[in-house]
């Protein structure tokens, strides 16, 4: 058992593959229990995370995006698939956690005060804008409002918004388009709010 771990660990931290890092060896050598493999794959995983989120998040987001992923791949190792290429599954587990992270910058999103400023600035369009949209939503059904409200305009997954109400995740998409469909209907094609339809 010890020679096995030995070669399995060589094979992991000593070879490289002509390509680079042997991802799938170090993965294999820590599933089989080689905190020294296992230390290294995390380095690894962590600087492939860093280029992989620098690409697509802005750079504050970066560093929590990483330390959610990596938790998650120490979470989820039990479920890689010995022989299975192992960049996809970590590519699987970046977007997920990317798109995490933007639905919760999008949730928890602030602007800062111009201090410059000597009128306060009217809310009159706003103001308009939320009557004209409750006015809409009293014509549709109330668990189609529901769904349209939490997913498309307060940025809710389908799952979270299916938690809130009750629904089932497949009939919240099936209140969100026929909900969108009657108010497309109201409105005539074409003169939807893109915002809420998108």
């Amino acid at each position: 058992m010890a020679s096995q771990l030995e070669t399995v660990r060589r094979a992991a931290i000593g070879s490289r593959k002509s390509v680079g890092y042997d991802w799938e060896g170090a993965m294999a050598a820590s599933l089989a229990g080689d905190a020294a493999a296992y230390r290294r794959l995390l380095e690894e995983a962590g600087r492939w995370l860093r280029r992989y989120f620098a690409r697509r998040l802005s750079p504050e987001m970066v560093d929590d995006a990483v330390q959610e992923a990596l938790t998650a791949l120490h979470l989820k190792r039990a479920t890689f698939e010995p022989g299975r290429p192992f960049l996809p599954w970590l590519a699987a587990i970046a977007r997920f956690k990317g798109v995490d992270c933007l639905r919760s910058a999008g949730r928890n999103r602030t602007e800062e005060l111009d201090e410059g400023l000597h009128g306060v600035p009217s809310h009159e369009s706003a103001s308009l804008s939320g009557i004209v949209m409750a006015g809409l939503f009293e014509r549709l059904r109330r668990p189609q409002a529901d769904a349209i409200r939490l997913v498309k305009l307060q940025g809710f997954s389908v799952r979270e918004a299916a938690t809130m109400t009750g629904q089932s995740e497949a009939l919240i998409k099936v209140n969100i388009h026929r909900g969108l469909a009657a108010l497309k209907a109201f409105f005539g094609e074409g003169e939807m709010a893109p915002e809420l339809i998108g």
